[in-house]
Order: C-alpha cells, then sequence, then structure tokens
C-alpha cells in the first residue's frame, strides 16, 4: 500500500501523465483533453512528472548555454 487513498475511476498510466505534462509545458491543449486528464491522472502523479521535466528542461538550457558559449 502506498498510504495513498484510492481515487475511483482513474486509470491514466505513466505515459499519459507525460504527454498531459507535455502539452501543458508548451501551453497546447484543448479543454477537452484537460477535463480527461483532470479525471483519470492522479494528481501527485502529475506534480512528480512535471517536477522531473522542470528540471530536465532547466539542465538541457544549461547544457546549450554551455555549448554555445564555448
Amino acid at each position: 500500500m502506498s498510504g495513498l487513498p484510492a481515487v475511483a475511476g482513474r486509470r491514466g498510466g505513466w505515459l499519459q501523465t507525460v504527454r498531459a505534462v507535455a502539452w501543458s509545458f508548451i501551453g497546447l491543449r484543448s479543454r477537452a483533453g484537460m477535463t480527461q486528464d483532470m479525471a483519470r491522472l492522479h494528481p501527485l502523479q502529475v506534480v512528480a512528472v512535471g517536477i522531473v521535466g522542470a528540471v530536465l528542461f532547466v539542465v538541457a538550457l544549461a547544457l546549450l548555454a554551455k555549448w554555445i558559449t564555448a
């Protein structure tokens, strides 16, 4: 048991969570898709994937800046 309460109707997997977070980073998402994601995805998964995505984005920008200035 993970210690988190089970939420009925939430069946989103990690791939769907990654796709939803990627769309939110880009800023292009239909209202129907957003509503569907909110119904299926677990909020802690979305937060975890968002944090990892943000860290990867910052690291990629730092590496790009280092490569350009070299």
